[in-house]
């Protein structure tokens, strides 16, 4: 694990088309049993180089009823976004995550963390990659969560900017987020 640590944190494949320059983000540690796959990271991560350490962090760890100290416990916690390293400013918020880094290191990771027990889809990108195409919109596919249980989850992002979202769907706190809350703490316990 160390050495895969070592090696993602050292790539610079997409270096040229990074504003901010490289600066791959990931937690691992070998005992984890949560896989959380997100986006990218925002610029606040990409400036202290800790995963989920802004607003929508905050909010997903009230999600899954965690504290600082148990999200950040690589050994229960391991965080692979889509994209390592931050993607740069479009016209409505941040770019999309790199294309490059998935299909680069996704597999080697997953192969590296033998325990994971539950795995979190946080957005679209990592929806669409690991679940496919089978519902168009990531409202159709988080409403169907209990498709993908209890291995996986799908969940909205949990940006300040989806509060709208999570208005428009209350279903997703009412019926969704007990059951994930039940569910972390189910896998943590064993």
């Amino acid at each position: 694990m160390k050495q895969l640590l070592a090696d993602v944190r050292a790539c610079r494949l997409c270096e040229a088309e990074l504003p901010l320059g490289p600066r791959p983000v990931v937690q691992l540690g070998d005992g984890a049993r949560i896989l959380i796959i997100g986006q990218a990271p925002g610029t606040r991560v990409h400036d202290t180089g800790i995963p989920w350490n802004d607003a929508s962090g905050d909010t997903l760890r009230r999600w899954l009823e965690l504290s600082r100290e148990q999200f950040y416990d690589p050994e229960r916690i391991a965080i692979m976004p889509m994209g390592f390293c931050y993607p740069g400013r479009g016209k409505s918020g941040d770019l999309p995550p790199r294309p490059e880094c998935a299909p680069t290191w996704h597999k080697r990771i997953l192969a590296a963390l033998p325990d994971i027990r539950l795995t979190l889809l946080i957005g679209q990108y990592a929806q669409r990659y690991y679940l496919g195409n089978r519902y168009r919109t990531l409202t159709d596919t988080v409403r169907h969560w209990r498709e993908f249980a209890p291995d996986r989850l799908p969940l909205p992002h949990p940006s300040p900017r989806n509060r709208r979202w999570l208005m428009q769907n209350p279903w997703f706190e009412q019926e969704e987020l007990p059951a994930l809350r039940a569910r972390v703490h189910e896998v943590l316990k064993s």
